[in-house]
């Protein structure tokens, strides 16, 4: 994409109609506003949209439902928001994936980056490596030595081809210089769930997806995906520790429909910001390594675009390519 097509993209991602032709309502919102959540319940997307959007109902006294349409990396319910009215009525939790499409897919249902309007980031994402217990393997020197001594045979999961447990695992594979099989799954719940069952042997995923497991010992945390190691996890090594300059954090954040107007967004972007500085909602969410995280909706744009560059690279060090 050239610099004027971005310019262009970066226009459509934050700009509004606020011409005469719409009044905003005297107390937006009226009635309530549907969330999609393009991932399945239990997942981390989930959870974020879950404990932020229960505040915002307290804060503005209006529901705020939750409405989970996985599959398809986030596609299908993308496409339900980019096609909605944009009223302020329908909007969206989505991460770093709605980006990362752009360049999986030959041909998606709506522009990423045109079909949206940004309205903030909700948390910092970092992941966790782990494992089934039945793997020998205790840190990342023990995983990256197993994925040499059987090549092609380690089975790690995904929320599905693009999501970030997959682009993470393949730019760690790169940078160890291991090859490993990818399982995609509907969400990132039914990939932890399948390597509790034995399905696959890894993942790396965001911990809000583990969290529940590893105290009871289904499952074996390895490492985190940040540069150094979390303060909520400070005995957990960082993967660079071993891996020297790995770094895969993500984030998640709220999306409307182009066009949406800018007093609506505005408002939203105001509430959120409330929401995840709520002491008790930003406690709930740091415990799972979900760092509260809010941008305007020009510093989000920014961001955007800014990762739609960088994981075109990811996404080619990953080999993966849908038609």
């Amino acid at each position: 994409m050239n610099t004027t097509r971005k310019l262009g993209a970066c226009v459509g991602i934050i700009a509004c109609a606020c011409g005469t032709a719409w009044a905003q309502p005297a107390a937006y919102p009226a009635r309530p506003v549907r969330v999609v959540v393009v991932f399945p319940a239990g997942g981390a997307t989930d959870i974020v949209a879950r404990f932020v959007f229960q505040k915002m109902s307290e804060q503005i006294g209006q529901q705020f439902p939750i409405d989970n349409r996985g599959g398809a990396g986030g596609i299908i319910g993308a496409e339900i928001v980019a096609k909605s009215p944009p009223d302020g009525y329908t909007i969206m939790v989505y991460s770093q994936t709605l980006v990362a499409n752009a360049h999986l897919y030959r041909k998606l249902p709506y522009d990423p980056l045109k079909d949206f309007t940004g309205v903030s980031t909700l948390t910092r994402l970092v992941l966790m490596l782990a494992v089934h217990p039945a793997l020998p393997v205790r840190n990342t020197r023990d995983f990256i030595g197993l994925a040499k001594a059987r090549p092609g045979e380690l089975l790690y999961g995904s929320a599905g081809i693009g999501a970030s447990q997959h682009l993470s695992m393949s730019v760690l594979a790169n940078m160890a210089g291991v090859k490993m099989n990818h399982v995609p799954y509907k969400g990132g719940t039914l990939a932890v769930q399948a390597m509790i069952a034995g399905e696959i042997q890894a993942i790396l995923t965001p911990v809000a997806e583990v969290y529940p497991h590893l105290k009871s010992g289904r499952l074996r945390p390895i490492a985190v995906s940040s540069p150094q190691r979390t303060t909520q996890f400070p005995d957990v090594p960082a993967i660079a520790e071993t891996v020297k300059g790995y770094d895969f954090t993500s984030w998640f954040g709220v999306f409307s429909p182009a066009a949406t107007p800018r007093p609506v967004v505005d408002k939203l972007n105001a509430e959120l910001k409330k929401a995840v500085a709520d002491p008790d909602v930003a406690a709930k969410l740091s415990a799972q390594t979900l760092d509260p995280m809010h941008l305007s909706p020009e510093a989000f744009a920014k961001l955007i675009l800014s990762d739609y560059d960088r994981l075109r690279s990811v996404v080619k060090m990953s080999g993966a390519r849908i038609e």
